[in-house]
C-alpha cells in the first residue's frame, strides 16, 4: 500500500507517517520510482504507535518497545512492564511539579489581590 492509502486507512497524516519512518517506528519499502510502499501490517503498526503516543511515551521509547506490543493496538507483552512503570513514574513526577507550580501561583495571586 502507498503512503496516501495508509494515511486514509489510519487517519494519520502523510507527514506524520514520514516522521514515524524517520524515527525508525515504521518501515517502508520503495518502488523503482522511489515511492514508499508499506506491507499489510502497516495500519496495525501505525495504530500501535498512536496508542503508545497517546499513553505519553516518547518516540525514542516507542522505538525500543514496539516489538513488545502484541494482539490489539494496546496489548503489551510482560517485557514492557518495567518500561511502562518507569514512564508512569515520570508522568506522576511531572504532575506533582505542575501541582506545586499551580499552588505557588495560586498563593501569589491571592496575596496580590
Amino acid at each position: 500500500m502507498r503512503i496516501g492509502e495508509l494515511a486514509r486507512a489510519t487517519g494519520v497524516s502523510v507527514r506524520l507517517l514520514r516522521y514515524y519512518e524517520e524515527q525508525g517506528l515504521l518501515v517502508a519499502g520503495r518502488t523503482p520510482g522511489g515511492q514508499r510502499v508499506y506491507d499489510d501490517s502497516a495500519p496495525r503498526t501505525v495504530r500501535r504507535i498512536r496508542a503508545l503516543l497517546d499513553a505519553g511515551l516518547p518516540t525514542r521509547v516507542i522505538r525500543e518497545v514496539l516489538d513488545c506490543v502484541c494482539g490489539g493496538e494496546a496489548e503489551v507483552e510482560p517485557c514492557l512492564t518495567p518500561v511502562l512503570v518507569e514512564q508512569l513514574q515520570g508522568i506522576e513526577e511531572r504532575i506533582a511539579r505542575l501541582e506545586g507550580s499551580r499552588a505557588s501561583l495560586t498563593r501569589l495571586l491571592t496575596t496580590t489581590s
